[in-house]
């Protein structure tokens, strides 16, 4: 909308905590962006709320020093928009896309940053792998360009810190690719902790980093991950080249809580939870996002990280956010207490589109069959492991103690990892490998004779 068609109000009748009440108002509607113009400068906000004459604004640089007898509030008609473009590689920024690294503003054309899902007629099937450095995921949950994978988590456990290493180490083989992360509700530690764990990428041109903290405005919490997306969109499918984009959104909780308070702040009806009865479909608005387009050689990829509170997989957020993807990673706080990093629960997880993603022409020719002779070995070793606390291991057989040999040792040899350490997919799948090797070739039943062979060393 051209300023000039900015409708202006002067009547503000009340100023509460982070909210202006504007009254007289015609033709506003929620979700409006809103400039504000006061005596110490110009503020933004967001229309939270509608009513008759009555619009509710949040404005995001909170309300002190606002005198409404000096103020003019503008609504734009339009929702919140950012510029997009490749300016946005190698800077951090908050959640509204101002500079939080000391450069300048980014420029290019602006979009909306509501955007929208991809249309289902023009989309392509995900296929072929983003590879994370992280060889449990690599080997057993294969991500998939175009794929929404999400990682479930309990407050506690290192979810930020694998979320980042991924994020630092993700590459596809032999094309553009960069990273967009969205991180949400932040303490300003985890934050710095965040930048310096990317710092590399950032310096190389490959991320954009979007930080909101958890002092900021709940309305900008909810306007990140919109960020995020629309700046992904414009690089995978905005530019000729094309590239294949992973966008890494941590919390999503912290993101539901937020829409659960504006929810509140409009006076909506609760449903589960208290969360508002849209929760579905406004994640589902996200999550939706990604994909690959027919015709165009780039991807958008989405990574969402949740916490579930008390460990509760059936809360709404993991809840609804199940529906919504494509399998999901699930880290157990057993295996942290432990000390083992990262602690995937492999019994647990799924990628769902991991036969897109792996195999012969996208990974290796023995990816597909030595991930799923190695899940089956874990689910026998875990039935063995429940079986010995009840008879003893005495009374185990030989192949029994073999299982829970290779146990032990895809802990050790497989998913134990440095959060700095990067392992290529044929190191990973070598470790697989002589993982299995723990097991007599008998039991390997999954595995043709030719992979034992040329693997294992030829029996004879």
């Amino acid at each position: 909308m051209n300023p000039r068609e900015w409708l202006r109000y002067t009547q503000i009748s009340d100023v509460r905590g982070p909210l202006l009440v504007v009254t007289g108002v015609e033709g506003v509607g929620w979700d409006e962006y809103v400039h504000i113009e006061c005596a110490d400068g110009r503020r933004a906000g967001v229309v939270l709320e509608v009513s008759g004459d009555v619009a509710v604004v949040e404005v995001l640089e909170g309300t002190a020093g606002i005198d409404p007898a000096r103020t003019v509030v503008e609504f734009v008609g339009a929702p919140f928009e950012i510029p997009v473009g490749d300016g946005w590689l190698g800077r951090v920024c908050n959640g509204r896309g101002e500079p939080l690294d000391g450069g300048p503003a980014v420029t290019g054309p602006r979009r909306p940053v509501s955007g929208a899902p991809l249309n289902p007629t023009h989309r392509e099937p995900p296929a072929d792998p983003v590879l994370t450095g992280v060889s449990v995921i690599d080997a057993l949950t294969t991500l998939v360009r175009g794929q929404k994978l999400p990682i479930f988590s309990v407050p506690g456990l290192p979810h930020l810190e694998l979320a980042g290493q991924i994020a630092a180490q993700a590459e596809v083989a032999g094309e553009p690719f960069c990273v967009v992360v969205a991180a949400l509700g932040l303490t300003h530690s985890d934050a710095d902790r965040l930048r310096d764990t990317l710092e590399e990428r950032s310096a190389a041109g490959e991320l954009a980093l979007l930080l909101n903290l958890a002092d900021d405005p709940v309305v900008e919490r909810l306007l990140t991950p919109r960020a995020a997306l629309t700046i992904a969109e414009e690089l995978a499918f905005g530019t000729e080249a094309g590239r294949h984009v992973l966008v890494v959104l941590a919390d999503m909780t912290d993101y539901a809580e937020a829409l659960r308070e504006v929810s509140a702040a409009r006076n909506e009806i609760p449903s589960r939870r208290a969360y508002p009865g849209y929760l579905y479909s406004d994640l589902a608005s996200l999550y939706e996002r990604c994909g690959r387009i027919r015709g165009r050689s780039g991807s958008v990829t989405v990574l969402p990280v949740l916490t579930m509170p008390g460990g509760d997989i059936t809360h709404p957020v993991p809840d609804l956010t199940g529906y919504i993807t494509e399998g999901q990673i699930v880290l157990s706080a057993e295996q942290h207490a432990r000390g083992v990093y990262p602690p995937v629960d492999v019994l647990s997880s799924l990628s769902r589109l991991m036969r897109h993603g792996a195999g012969p022409g996208r990974t290796r020719a023995d990816h597909l069959p030595v991930a799923a002779q190695l899940l089956a070995a874990l689910s026998r070793a875990r039935q063995v492991r429940d079986l010995a606390e009840l008879i003893g291991t005495g009374a185990l057989t030989d192949l029994d103690r073999a299982h829970l040999d290779l146990a032990d040792a895809f802990t050790a040899e497989l998913v134990g990892q440095g959060a700095v350490e990067r392992r290529g997919l044929d190191d990973t799948l070598d470790r697989v490998w002589r993982v299995l090797a723990r097991l007599p070739r008998s039991a390997l039943t999954m595995l043709p004779a030719e992979l034992l062979d040329r693997h294992l060393g030829d029996p004879s």
